[in-house]
């Protein structure tokens, strides 16, 4: 099984900053397509669920009568379907950004953190889900896999500075590097979704469309002769291999209508972040009618795919708000872009925070199928939320794993 790494070149933040600090209104990611930094908020998208999309999309591009405006709209999709969209058309647009200002020290600060669910609650649910899985043998339409997340809420004091945490997501060469506004939380103030994800959901050049799903997932280890093992495990793991197909099998099912040609390798291959090990597939399509249909539609008709759902899509979906116990959100969403012509790119939102004022909301999740143990699963969840965890300088129990990220004090503890 081949091994796949990507370069992602890095983006200079000075490209979307103001003073040194994110604008409520600054967008930009960097991907192996590019890079793009936007600011400012020129117009809204009119909010609405996923069903509605293609349409919002298009109606928005017809009424613009300023030649000047970025043909553009950036922004998110929240997980779930009927929830509201955040999309905005930004005043400024840079895809070759100067070099950034020098950065700073990381600042020292106080952290609460606060486990939700905790670790045994979350297995819990795991379990629960086995259950719900092993019932279902012998119907028509069986659950065969459901994703779990959980998630940790910190509070930081001072408040996390957007673009220093952003700068400290560069160093992994296999995630796209994101920062996108989502609206007003609870108390008004601004809220930014920012990550590092590996996950491509669908991207569109003219005619060419691109997916790369990723499923079946294993930690990776300092040691290398553990981190091949690893991999190797993974690769040959039938269980990975099963829950790896099942989201294929769904991308190809849901961008055939569109697609005169459509082409996926018999099987994944090893894709690698800094702290992870996936099994991922690369499907390449030709569409019939590229002019009739956007990016957004494309990611709309995909989104969420049972890497981030579950298989069948209705049932799985319907199940996670009950076993959860949380709304997820923007988390495994999906943040990108789309311009007039309808070409444009979307990531999963994954390895990501929702920040807001001091509160810094993490997330991740693992796909439950028949064979999953849930100490294993909730081990899977601490190895994802590394990466956002590194880059604040704190651990999931609540201790600096940076020199400059001392004091820290938990709310509630992390169960074990």
């Amino acid at each position: 099984m081949r091994q796949e790494r990507r370069e992602v070149k890095s983006m200079p933040d000075s490209a979307v900053v103001s003073a040194g600090q994110a604008t409520p209104c600054t967008f930009m990611l960097a991907s192996p397509r590019g890079q793009l930094a936007a600011s400012g908020l020129r117009r809204r998208l009119r909010a609405g669920p996923a069903d509605t999309l293609a349409s919002r999309v298009r109606a928005f591009f017809a009424e613009e009568d300023d030649p000047s405006a970025p043909g553009l709209l950036t922004g998110a999709l929240p997980f779930d379907r009927a929830a509201h969209d955040f999309l905005f058309q930004p005043d400024h647009v840079s895809d070759a950004p100067p070099a950034p200002a020098a950065a700073g020290p990381r600042q020292d600060r106080r952290w609460r953190v606060s486990p939700q669910p905790s670790r045994a609650a979350y297995e819990a649910a795991v379990a629960k889900a086995l259950d719900l899985i092993r019932a279902s043998r012998g119907e028509a339409e069986p659950l065969t896999k459901i994703v779990l997340s959980r998630s940790v809420l910190l509070e930081a004091d001072p408040p996390v500075d957007l673009m220093a945490l952003s700068g400290r997501l560069l160093g992994d060469p296999g995630a796209v590097r994101f920062l996108t506004p989502i609206g007003p939380g609870a108390t008004g103030a601004p809220r930014h979704l920012i990550g590092a994800t590996p996950e491509l959901l669908v991207s569109k050049t003219g005619a060419a469309i691109v997916s790369h799903p990723l499923a079946g997932s294993a930690r990776r280890s300092a040691d290398p002769a553990a981190d091949r093992a690893a991999a190797e495990t993974l690769a040959h793991s039938q269980k990975d291999q099963r829950e790896h197909r099942w989201v294929v099998e769904a991308i190809l099912d849901g961008l055939a209508p569109y697609c005169r040609a459509l082409v996926a390798p018999p099987e994944p291959e090893l894709v690698s972040t800094l702290t992870m090990w996936h099994l991922g597939t690369r499907i390449e399509g030709q569409l019939k009618d590229p002019q009739g249909v956007s990016s957004a539609e494309l990611a709309a008709v995909l989104h969420p795919t049972p890497a981030v759902g579950g298989t069948p899509r209705g049932r799985s979906l319907a199940l996670i708000p009950a076993l959860e116990g949380y709304d997820r959100g923007f988390y495994a969403g999906a943040v990108g872009w789309t311009d007039r012509a309808g070409d444009g790119e979307w990531y999963v939102s994954l390895r990501c925070a929702e920040v807001s004022g001091r509160q810094v909301r993490i997330y991740a999740g693992a796909g439950i199928v028949e064979g999953s143990v849930p100490a294993e699963e909730a081990e899977e969840t601490s190895a994802k939320l590394q990466a956002m965890l590194r880059a604040l300088g704190v651990d999931e129990e609540g201790h600096a794993s940076a020199p400059s990220c001392a004091m820290l004090e938990s709310a509630t503890g992390v169960d074990e």
